[in-house]
């Protein structure tokens, strides 16, 4: 199987000052071919979807204790497909039951077609100051196999039209190793990327998750994944292309120009809590991890009834040092040796120093004042190493 270069977000796992808020909006247009993530076409509740968030935004009060909240998320799903002023609904409600620093990153996650001059406009009234465009992919017929709704040009006007709106923070995913890729192609997609002048970019590479289109498609043979070897040139060549243009990959999958990384994204790596609203949405408060019921009918009629609508788990020290391995491990910043010792104890602090060495013998790792941070080529090899430093319960 392929090298997975695994693109979600592990919880974060200590408390601390600050917090991110997360606002799951499942509604999409149509069902991308690699997507397994909840979401759903039809609209017929979403007035009723809205006020179960609204709802659930006041009751987790206090979830974060009064913390601080440097960054509200709207993820999903596509947000964009609703209407501004449902936006602005939320935004108001959350601001008005949570601390929010003046500062706050407050971001939307959107689609280049959703994306007219008014709609931008009325993001940037309401307080959005920054854009996460699902652009994918700068050729055509990238965008018809993974079932997209616009074109190549539609994504280039969209970035456009946001900055000349006024938005200074814009940043776009890409998604990399697709059937018959090749460095000539992957290229082309750097290059044009990179001549818009934006200030972050994330990459992914293609998985392959169960009960997907693209998973069918390959379980029938009728198409083949890239082999390792072809994925891990198509990501030295993102590594190479993106630190010449003065990117920074400050975790595996994003990078950002200085000044530019995604304060939310961030807090998740620097173990911050995490409050998640909304179907399916997690949340991570530094002693229990929970997760909202994946089902709409479910989640709006819980809430309405005042039953509960999500699971919850205590994480013991194992997990919660596997996890502190996992997503430190994927960013410029690494694993603290400190934080190994003093929050984890000797007994696994011994056991990561005794499994990270073939890694450092290999330069994958290299250690610098304090910290294990991962080399270039190593980079490629995160999820393999990492696994290889897990204490196994």
């Amino acid at each position: 199987m392929p090298l997975k270069l695994i693109f979600y977000i592990s919880n974060n796992f200590f408390a601390k000052t600050l917090a991110g808020i997360y606002i799951h909006i499942h509604y999409c247009n149509k069902r991308c071919i690699y997507c397994d993530f909840h979401f759903t076409i039809a609209q017929k509740n979403k007035n009723h979807m809205l006020k179960a968030i609204q709802k659930e935004i006041v009751e987790r009060e206090q979830y974060l204790k009064n913390q601080q909240v440097s960054s509200i998320y709207f993820g999903g799903g596509t947000p964009s497909v609703l209407n501004p002023s449902a936006i602005k609904s939320l935004i108001e409600k959350i601001y008005k039951t949570y601390q929010i620093k003046n500062s706050a990153e407050i971001t939307i996650e959107c689609n280049p077609e959703d994306l007219t001059e008014s709609k931008l406009q009325a993001y940037k009234n309401i307080g959005i100051n920054r854009l996460s465009i699902g652009v994918q992919s700068f050729n055509d017929t990238d965008l018809k196999f993974m079932n997209r709704s616009h074109s190549t040009k539609e994504a280039i006007q969209s970035i456009y039209l946001a900055k000349k709106i006024g938005f200074k923070n814009i940043t776009i995913d890409l998604i990399y190793g697709l059937p018959n890729q090749g460095l000539k192609d992957w290229e082309y997609n750097l290059e044009t990327m990179l001549s818009l002048n934006i200030q972050h970019f994330s990459a992914y590479m293609l998985t392959v998750e169960k009960k997907t289109m693209l998973h069918h498609l390959i379980k029938n043979n009728k198409i083949q994944e890239l082999n390792d070897n072809k994925i891990i040139a198509l990501f030295e060549l993102l590594q190479k292309k993106a630190k010449k243009s003065g990117f920074i990959q400050y975790e595996i999958s994003n990078f950002g120009k200085k000044g530019c990384f995604s304060k939310h994204n961030t807090s998740y790596w620097n173990n911050e809590n995490y409050l998640g609203v909304g179907p399916s949405a997690h949340s991570y408060n530094g002693i229990s991890r929970r997760w909202n019921v994946a089902s709409n009918t479910k989640y709006i009629s819980n809430i309405k009834n005042n039953l509960p609508y999500f699971d919850l788990e205590k994480l013991n020290s194992d997990e919660k040092y596997n996890e502190y391995i996992y997503t430190s491990l994927r960013t410029i910043w690494g694993i603290d040796k400190n934080v190994l010792k003093t929050k984890h104890g000797e007994k696994k602090m011994s056991h990561f120093l005794y499994e990270i060495k073939k890694w450092e013998i290999k330069k994958y790792v290299n250690y610098k004042k304090d910290h294990y941070i991962l080399t270039p080529a190593g980079k490629a090899f995160a999820d393999l190493i990492a696994s290889d430093l897990f204490i196994v319960y």
